[in-house]
């Protein structure tokens, strides 16, 4: 037998113990093959004796008999013990050959022990010795003074059998600790999955809308110059749309391929077989980009930034919470929209605000992911954000970002 085997044997023969028998599979199969070996025994050890002390017809009959409920004994274990000792103390009686019925004895014992709680096999212990030793006073009292000598074998067994059975309780308690800490395990798995699809489906968002938008107001304004006056045309005002388009979708090309190799590489790991990598986070030097894009779009944007750093968790939130507030403006607030970006430090945190003087979202339109995405944005750095219509007209969106929880990290 090669060692793979022999251990697979042993895991198998250490499984068997360790399981509760009240659970065991083929449970009754198993325990009749058991009660026809014990009573095979039985027969032999019962043949071995001298005449004088072999069965008669009647102890046959009460020592087969007596392994009968063994069958049970799982099931059953008080009441297979309390059959074995009713058919076994009048074999005993009749001062029949007595060890052919120690191991049915001993099997009854050990089975209400290992099953049971230490005081009902205390009880028992105690309560099946005194009616045998009654017996046996009354019957033979040499008899009774032996089974006084061999009692110490039936205290024995009981304590075996409820040694068994703390052991195999401290072991099912690793085993459920482990399966408990392999579900905690697989839990915080799926969280973190989730978390990563909710951020990539942020990410994507905001380049394609961004993107998007861009590209449909650019690709208008081209349209609108051939349409306005076709003998006229103005191939200067066309071109510059056209550029304008092509930067667009190099941008957002460049954007999700870089959006793609973070995904591969946190599916696949990176070249040193980290599975971790991160491209770098845009932040506060990617917002002239921004402002730049909205421009070009048709927005009148006004930057103002008097913040010289922010971490880079925090310059990303506020980078995407920009973008898409300016894609909004772009789409919702009318041609050539008034958009004013301003962004400034005040008490340890970094407060956002973009505003327009447009007439906000349609009405009954579709909802979308935008503002979902603003504030979910805000609040992975332990900010608030705030979007809505603005009181002297327009629309608004505020967000308050902490620079203080988030420094030294990165």
């Amino acid at each position: 037998m090669n060692p793979v085997q022999h251990t697979k044997r042993a895991e198998r023969i250490m499984a068997a113990i360790n399981r509760d028998p009240r659970s065991a599979p083929h449970g009754t199969r198993n325990d009749a093959i058991l009660a026809a070996v014990l009573a095979t025994a039985a027969v032999g050890l019962a043949l071995l004796t001298d005449d004088s002390r072999r069965p008669d017809t009647l102890g046959w009959a009460l020592l087969l008999a007596a392994h009968v409920p063994l069958v049970w004994r799982r099931r059953r274990p008080l009441l297979v013990l309390a059959a074995a000792v009713a058919l076994l103390l009048p074999y005993h009686a009749l001062d029949n050959n007595h060890h052919a019925a120690a191991p049915v004895a001993v099997t009854a014992l050990y089975t209400v022990a290992v099953t049971g709680r230490p005081l009902r096999t205390l009880l028992t212990g105690v309560t099946v010795l005194t009616v045998a030793l009654t017996v046996m006073l009354i019957v033979d009292t040499h008899q009774a003074w032996e089974l006084v000598r061999i009692s110490g074998w039936v205290i024995a067994v009981l304590c075996g059998g409820v040694d068994v059975r703390y052991y195999r309780r401290y072991v099912a308690t690793i085993v459920e600790r482990a399966e408990s800490a392999e579900r905690t395990r697989e839990e915080e798995a799926r969280r973190r999955v989730a978390e990563e699809r909710l951020r990539i489906a942020r990410d994507l968002h905001d380049l394609l809308a961004h993107s998007i938008t861009l590209i449909g107001v650019q690709t208008s304004v081209a349209a609108h110059v051939l349409a306005a006056d076709p003998e006229r045309l103005d191939r200067e005002t066309v071109a510059k749309a056209l550029d304008d388009i092509a930067e667009t979708c190099r941008s957002a090309r460049g954007e999700l391929r870089t959006t793609l190799e973070v995904l591969r590489a946190g599916e696949h790991g990176d070249a040193h077989g980290h599975g971790d990598a991160r491209a770098p986070l845009p932040g506060l030097d990617g917002l002239p980009h921004l402002v730049e894009a909205a421009r070009l779009a048709g927005a009148r944007v006004q930057r103002t930034v008097r913040v010289e750093q922010a971490p880079p968790a925090v310059g990303a939130a506020a980078y995407r919470i920009v973008q898409e507030a300016l894609t909004n403006a772009v789409r919702h607030a009318g041609p050539e929209p008034a958009v004013r970006v301003d962004l400034h430090e005040t008490g340890g945190a970094l407060h956002v605000s973009v505003t327009d003087d447009g007439t906000g979202p349609t009405p009954g339109g579709t909802p979308g992911f935008g503002l979902v995405g603003m504030r979910e944005r805000a609040r992975s750095v332990g900010g608030t954000l705030d979007a809505g219509p603005h009181p002297g007209g327009g629309f608004a969106v505020r967000a308050v970002l902490p620079l203080t929880t988030w420094e030294g990290t990165g």
